[in-house]
């Protein structure tokens, strides 16, 4: 086996998370696997890997191992596509991460669009709310929602969105409106716990004024549905994307509180890993993605 070849056995096998699952995807028996990584090992005289009987962890060298072949598997297809010219095809596994409810609602409808065009590109969409390592997952596309904080990644706007400060009309009635966002230490405010965010502070723009709150609330969840659902039932202040909440304040079910101050950005990128040559098939994605969203770039809010 060639050098190469062991890269990308070792990049499938962490990413498959054990033996049995990695046989699977390779078409061999776990004793082949386990047998095919002792030898790349005693190829290079160190451990990448520690076993136990359920999952497998990254050694430091494996860790290297994985992330340095990553970039040397990704520069020889950047290679062999610049060879080969323009006449590569959108073609093969693409591996798509997004957030839980965005993912849901938006990218999987988007993504039965992109299969119908490019039938020759295999989807795998992974919906999570826990950080994503591009590289080290092995992920082609992330649709990310906020803040970019990798500048070695490359990110494409797909839609402008921001997010909202809202409340029932009851819960106001009843708590009332707070006029500043200090007020907000008094109230009931409901939670959506991301990977990303400073869970029980909320943090405010209006002008050159600039405000940090501390708040707390009854309830919590990483479902930014199901604490939707919590503030339509009049429990609290709900911080929320535009994307998820603009029909319901069209509507008046829920009410908009502080509106003169601004949150966080919430914009919606398409990143990927920085390489001089995009793949195809990514391209592709991304491209189809820009187009679906257009109309979302046109303002501030993204039409939503």
């Amino acid at each position: 086996m060639s050098a190469i070849t062991d890269l990308a056995f070792f990049a499938q096998l962490v990413k498959a998370g054990n033996f049995t699952s990695a046989a699977q995807e390779l078409g061999h028996t776990p004793a082949a696997v386990s047998k095919r990584l002792a030898a790349i090992e005693r190829r290079l005289g160190v451990r990448l890997l520690q076993r136990t009987t359920r999952r497998i962890g990254l050694t430091p060298e494996g860790e290297m191992y994985l992330v340095e072949g990553q970039r040397v598997l990704a520069d020889l297809e950047a290679l062999e596509r610049a060879v080969s010219g323009s006449s590569e095809k959108p073609a093969g596994l693409l591996r798509v991460a997004a957030t839980l409810g965005f993912g849901r609602k938006h990218i999987a409808p988007a993504l039965s669009g992109f299969a119908r065009q490019f039938p020759d590109v295999e989807v795998q969409l992974q919906l999570t709310d826990r950080p994503v390592d591009l590289v080290g997952q092995g992920l082609d596309l992330q649709i990310r929602l906020g803040e970019l904080p990798d500048s070695n990644l490359t990110a494409r706007l797909l839609a402008h969105n921001r997010r909202v400060l809202c409340a029932s009309a009851a819960y106001l009635r009843a708590a009332g409106t707070p006029a500043h966002p200090r007020e907000l230490a008094r109230h009931a405010c409901l939670f959506i716990r991301e990977h990303d965010e400073t869970f029980g502070t909320w943090q405010l723009q209006s002008g050159g004024r600039s405000e940090k709150v501390k708040v707390r609330g009854p309830l919590a969840a990483n479902d930014g549905e199901s604490v939707v659902g919590w503030a339509l039932d009049g429990h609290g202040i709900l911080m929320r994307s535009l994307w998820e909440v603009a029909p319901l304040l069209r509507s008046g079910r829920l009410r908009p509180v502080l509106a003169d101050w601004a949150l966080p950005p919430a914009d919606i990128h398409a990143v990927f890993p920085t390489r001089s040559h995009l793949s195809a098939k990514t391209r592709a994605l991304v491209d189809f993605l820009l187009a679906a969203f257009e109309a979302h770039r046109r303002d501030g809010d993204g039409g939503w």
